[in-house]
């Protein structure tokens, strides 16, 4: 359930009421987990996984009625912004028209105090340069950072220390909005873990081109002498796409940061594990080899597999981490017997969609009586369709042999039928779509791969969150052994 699609009066899921209302629910239900999407900033195409920043929090989800209570709006300045009046749907364009000036008004009551230069001290490795890059896109009408000046672009020195004189107010601005979103997500996942409730985050693989990350460490990535990526990545063409998927993400320079023993990627980890209870890592199998697509091309299919740093890059992280940890890799795409190696030396769960489950060619790995306990199940993901519109567009045969798999026609509906038999799996972990728990069909869906405009903006109906779903949810969960009390130690 990302933090977005949650219930709001602002047009947009928050880290808000409606969150706490929802961990709640969870708790009814006796869940343990809650699973969620990247809180990072959108960027382009309104994707959680092209964002300004790694490290950053979305100033969208911070709570304005959190704000008014603690003194820095009125509701009256609240209700005076229009952003969208779709319960069921994300208004970005408005959100982006009036999200920040709601915020400065916040921004102009507030006074700092030690707590804020706590978080300042804390947050000094990527705070100053994500403050500064931000307010530099705002002075120059919110273009992409490579369209600069090129002092800018390249980050001469002088011209750096006069952008921050200049642009003191904004770079305090953007530290004012991290420090309120760092606050209301920490208040609201210490709820969710005393109601024994832990966060699953997300750490997506690549970053986006127009970030502070690429702009800030160019070294890091393959760029060249002009900062113009060399390659870019995506996917190759298979049987969904016949271009592939042209995602455009500088890839990384694994040599180098080879020669720097991963620093770049250590200091990433560390920080998501100090905001989620686990973390799935994206697009995992890209670790071993990436495709790597020529910088330009309209599509992927001139790519080609590049080596990437394998079980090595984990490794050094867990030297400095430590082991066993509490990392879910998403190894979903096409696996390799050296990805399939990678993945059982990490130790890391693997996930199974039944989605992909009911191939009638051939047997696939993702039918449960296929499965190793180490793994996390799922229904679907964020860019698959809900099981009630997979089964709409899906083949005629692969629907049939999933009505028979799962014996659908003698339960309440081919959705809990499909869930019911992730819930009976011998999978360490399953994960449910709430979309699925309510029986959406597609108008639930919340991405579909290599498209945009419509993406990234499914909300649920606050009414839909209740207690008469959480108890049936709970039921099925004790059924098939899920409960706090029933789980082995592995998944508590």
């Amino acid at each position: 359930m990302p933090i977005f699609s949650l219930p709001s009066k602002g047009g947009i899921g928050t880290l808000g009421k409606e969150a706490y209302r929802f961990v709640d629910f969870l708790e009814t239900a006796k869940q343990t987990w809650w699973q969620i999407l990247p809180l990072n900033p959108t960027n382009y195409g309104d994707s959680p996984y092209q964002s300004f920043s790694a490290y950053a929090g979305n100033p969208y989800f911070i709570d304005p009625e959190l704000l008014i209570v603690g003194g820095f709006l009125t509701n009256e300045e609240f209700e005076s912004f229009d952003f969208g009046c779709d319960c069921d749907s994300i208004d970005y364009g408005k959100l982006y028209e009036n999200r920040i000036d709601l915020l400065k008004l916040a921004f102009a009551r507030f006074n700092a105090d030690d707590r804020y230069k706590a978080f300042l001290e804390e947050n000094s490795f990527w705070l100053p340069e994500y403050a500064l890059f931000m307010a530099l896109k705002n002075a120059n009408d919110d273009v992409a950072w490579e369209n600069w000046d090129e002092p800018l672009r390249k980050r001469d020195i002088q011209a750096l220390e006069k952008a921050k004189a200049q642009h003191a107010d904004t770079i305090e601005f953007y530290c004012f909005v991290q420090y309120m979103f760092s606050l209301q997500w920490k208040a609201l996942k210490e709820y969710a873990n005393k109601k024994g409730i832990k966060i699953i985050g997300d750490i997506p693989i690549y970053v986006a081109y127009d970030s502070v990350d690429v702009w800030s460490e160019p070294e890091q990535f393959q760029l060249d002498e002009a900062l113009k990526p060399t390659a870019v990545a995506g996917c190759p063409p298979d049987a969904f796409s016949e271009d592939g998927q042209l995602w455009g993400n500088p890839l990384y320079n694994w040599s180098l940061m080879k020669e720097e023993n991963f620093a770049w990627w250590k200091k990433r980890i560390k920080y998501v594990l100090s905001l989620y209870d686990c973390v799935r890592i994206d697009h995992f199998r890209g670790f071993e080899s990436y495709y790597s697509i020529p910088y330009g091309a309209t599509n992927a299919k001139k790519g080609k597999w590049v080596k990437g740093p394998n079980i090595a890059i984990f490794k050094a992280i867990e030297d400095e981490l430590g082991s066993d940890l509490p990392i879910i890799a998403e190894d979903l795409g096409f696996l390799t017997p050296a990805v399939l190696k990678m993945l059982k030396k990490s130790g890391y769960p693997g996930m199974k969609v039944l989605q992909f489950a009911f191939d009638t060619e051939k047997e696939s790995q993702y039918l449960p009586h296929n499965f190793a306990k180490n793994c996390v199940v799922y229904t679907g993901t964020h860019d698959n369709d809900t099981i009630i519109g997979w089964a709409q567009n899906t083949s005629k045969e692969e629907v049939e042999f999933a009505e028979k798999y799962l014996d659908s026609k003698s339960t309440e509906g081919f959705n809990w039928a499909m869930m019911k038999s992730a819930l009976s799996s011998v999978a360490d972990t399953c994960i449910l779509m709430m979309a699925d728990l309510i029986g959406k069909g597609s108008e639930g869906r919340i991405n579909t791969p290599s498209t945009v405009g419509e993406n990234w903006k499914w909300r649920i109906e606050g009414s839909n969150i209740n207690d008469w779903l959480a108890k049936i949810i709970a039921e099925y969960t004790e059924t098939y052994g899920r409960t706090p009390k029933t789980k082995n130690k592995k998944t508590e």
